[in-house]
């Protein structure tokens, strides 16, 4: 959210009082005292690039609690399935860049994989979750690696997340299995969080933007990518078409 106040400052006079004009009668406008000129309020700086980030996993694993921690800094104990998809937009600044992030919550029921695949393709960057104490979301990844080798771009940044670090007591799946699954991935980076206790929730995210910046060419941020300028762009309503399955696969 951008600050939208349009209100004048009150400023402390020098005796403590709140000063609130200097001296010229008449029905003008006061003057500030000191010197001191007043400024213009200037319109908040556009973004200059969009980017597309998807969530996914298998049911209940805290797909939605991140996203709404992040964006919101809240967190539910009760949240209800997503169906289909939902999304929720941050603004955050890296590498002197204002970046207006899309954050896609997807379904984790199966029977909403023909839907939910549909936004894979124009991801940056994918966040896979699954939780640590769960064993059958884990062993759920392998289905979800097929769903990105079939529909996401293959320059997508990669992230898995291991979430619930909170119920560490009741933990079924060791830090070292989830590396051990990252490192059998190109390019996937891999960490543990707690959407309850907004541990490496926000870390989760920046990290996966600088990524994917680091990873884009100098002349294509110049350049390319000056169309993703949302100054004059809606915000999607519905998915492309879904893109063709890609002969290379990165899933072992």
């Amino acid at each position: 959210m951008e600050p939208g106040s349009g209100l004048p400052q009150r400023r402390a006079g020098a005796g403590g009082g709140l000063e609130l004009g200097g001296g010229g009668g008449g029905g003008g406008a006061p003057a500030l005292s000191g010197g001191q000129s007043r400024r213009r309020k200037q319109p908040p700086r556009p973004a200059d690039f969009k980017l597309q980030v998807i969530i996914i996993g298998s049911r209940g694993v805290g797909k939605t609690s991140l996203m709404e921690r992040f964006t919101d800094d809240t967190f539910c104990e009760a949240c209800k399935s997503t169906v289909g998809v939902d999304f929720k937009i941050k603004t955050v600044e890296l590498r002197g860049k204002k970046i207006r992030l899309q954050i896609w919550d997807t379904a984790g029921q199966e029977r909403f994989n023909s839907i939910t695949s549909a936004y894979y393709r124009s991801a940056k960057g994918i966040i896979l979750v699954y939780d640590i104490t769960k064993k059958e979301t884990f062993d759920d990844l392998p289905k979800w690696m097929k769903m990105i080798d079939k529909y996401a771009s293959e320059d997508a940044e990669l992230l898995l997340v291991g979430n619930k670090l909170d119920c560490e007591a009741d933990r079924e799946i060791t830090r070292q299995q989830g590396e051990k699954f990252a490192q059998q991935i190109t390019g996937m980076r891999f960490c543990e969080a707690s959407a309850k206790d907004n541990f490496n929730v926000d870390e989760i995210f920046l990290k996966l933007v600088d990524d994917i910046l680091k990873k884009m060419p100098l002349d294509v941020l110049r350049n390319e990518l000056s169309n993703s300028i949302l100054s004059l762009q809606p915000e999607p309503e519905i998915p492309p078409e879904l893109p063709p399955p890609r002969p290379h696969v990165r899933c072992c």
